[in-house]
Formats: C-alpha cells, structure tokens, sequence
C-alpha cells in the first residue's frame, strides 16, 4: 500500500498545481468583489496560448527549456487581456458576475477551438516537448517525506509555491492586499477613504485571469502536452476549491490539494488492485459530494467577502 500511495503521490501534486495557480487568483478576483466563473473559459485561453506558443519556438529552437516558459509568459498575458472583457462587464456595465463568467466560458472554448482548427487543421495543437522531471538531490533522499515530495517534480511546482507564499504576504501584509480585500467588505468605506475600488477590483480581475491562464499552460507544459480545447473542467474545480478553502490561501492550498489527490486515485483506479473493488464513478464524483456537504454543514460560518458578486455603484449605499 506505501508503495501505492508513493507512486501517486507525485502525480497528485503535478495535478494540483494549476488546481492552485488557478483557485489563487479566482481568490484575488472574489477578494475584490467581484465573482469569477470564467475560470474554466479562462484556462482554456491560456492552455491554448501557452501550446501555440511553445509549439512555434519549438520549431524554431528545439530541445530548449526557455520556450516552455516563454509560452507561460505568453498564456499569463493572454489569460489578463481575455479577462478584462469580464471586469468590463461587470465592473463598468454592472451585468450580472454569474452570465459574463459564463459567457466567458462559451466564448473561450468556441474560440480556441475555432483558432486552432484554422491553425492545425483540427482541434489539436501538440508541442514536442514539455518539463522534464527531476529528483531534488538530497532532499529526495530523505525516508518517506523525500519520495513524496521531492520526487518526480517539476520547476512549476516549485514556482507556484513561491506565488502562494508572496499571494498570501501581498493579500495580508502589505497596503495593497489591505486595499482589495476592503473593496470585497466594504466598497462604499473603501471609496470613503479614497481607494478607487473600480481600479483594486479590476486588478482583482486581471489577476484572477493571468493565474488562471497561467494554470491552463502549466496543463500543457507538464503532463498534457497537447490543447485540444478543454481543460477537464478543472476551471470549475478550481471555483469548488476556492469556497471548500474558505476563500483563504492556506486553505485554498488544502483544498485543492485534496481534489488534486482525489482525482489522480479516480484516474489511476483501473491499474491499481487495491482500488478497483470501489466503482471509478464513486470516485470521480467524490470531491465534489465532500464539497456539497462541506459547503451545507459550514455555509452558517462562511468566510465569503460581504460584497462578493454585487455590482459597485458610486456615491450609493
């Protein structure tokens, strides 16, 4: 059983990171005041311009590494630009937060897979190479904790743990994370006390947009290596994950962690003995019933931002 659960172990946390990446910045985007579901739309754009990029420098420059994160650059940004049109939506034109994210949602995947058709021919486009993976030395040496950790990993593990660690100290520690989390509370106080909150909450946005295109490239890049115009509903996962955590990083990382761990046994099933007595359907679809009872037996004490979702007017309250 060890041996199990050292096997999927690493391949938990490859499925974790963009889980993480992106749930951390739809976490920026609800700390604003403004609801995100365009996550899933989102990391298609990214997935799609992380792969189209990686995909043309690797014709250009074969077997170099700097293009994987040229191409994460590349999905990051896309992921800001194809954001903006929900924080305009729902920002500016004060339209409902739950319709734009999922128009965003329609569009994206109508649109990659429209683009890549008219690129590749077919829906598919497929890089030669993606991360490699490596044994950290000496800390994978160490009994038990080594080869579950440091193990089979990649660089983007590492760097996006890096991104939660300074996500946490720049929402809690410092002017700016004061500033957006008050635009979240309380808009018309934050306005008071002169924060523009139209202008944290579309940071909030662009944020949440450039992690979640960041989320959908590191699919590509690590255990994907091909866009084919879905993300697995990771996006919506992601969402799950950011109210299963409490909309708090430490928790958020929890959460996913555990969808992340989930799903890998859910995939991995049919191969392994021990787990083929349990129907896969039970458990592909247990993360998400521990969400809905979690979501029922704390939804008293939820720590949601107070103006999450509602559309900002100033001057009234």
């Amino acid at each position: 059983m060890w041996d199990t659960i050292a096997n999927i172990f690493p391949y938990a946390i490859v499925y974790t990171i963009p889980l993480l990446i992106t749930a951390l910045g739809a976490l920026f985007s609800e700390r604003s005041g403004v609801v995100n579901i365009g996550l899933e739309g989102l990391m298609i754009v990214g997935a799609f311009a992380g792969a189209f990029t990686i995909n043309k420098l690797q014709q250009q420059f074969p077997g170099q590494q700097w293009t994987l994160w040229v191409g994460l650059v590349a999905a990051f940004v896309i992921g800001i630009l194809f954001s903006l049109l929900h924080a305009f939506a729902s920002i500016n034109l004060s339209a409902n937060q739950v319709i734009s994210g999922t128009a965003i949602n329609m569009v994206a995947g109508s649109l990659t897979v429209f683009l890549s058709r008219n690129i590749t021919g077919s829906g598919n486009i497929r890089i030669v190479q993606g991360f490699s993976k490596f044994d950290i030395p000496y800390l994978s040496d160490i009994p038990i904790i080594g080869r579950l950790f440091f193990s089979q990993t990649y660089w983007t593990t590492w760097f996006i743990l890096l991104v939660l660690l300074f996500s946490s100290f720049l929402l809690f520690k410092t002017r700016f994370g004061l500033r957006l989390r008050a635009c979240g509370e309380h808009p018309h106080a934050a306005e008071a006390a002169g924060v523009s909150v139209r202008k944290m909450r579309y940071m909030g946005v662009m944020i949440s947009g450039g992690f979640s295109g960041l989320g959908g490239a590191i699919i590509i890049a690590t255990y994907s290596g091909e866009f084919n115009g879905s993300v697995a509903g990771l996006g919506f996962l992601a969402l799950a994950a950011l109210i299963f955590g409490q909309w708090k990083p430490l928790g958020v990382l929890a959460a996913t962690f555990f969808f992340g761990f989930a799903s890998t046994i859910a995939n991995v099933s049919q191969v392994i003995p021990s787990f083929q007595v349990i129907p896969s359907v039970i458990l592909k679809v247990f993360p998400y019933v521990v969400t809905l009872i979690a979501l029922v037996l704390f939804s008293k004490s939820s720590q949601a931002p107070k103006a999450s979702g509602e559309p900002f007017d100033s001057g009234k309250r």
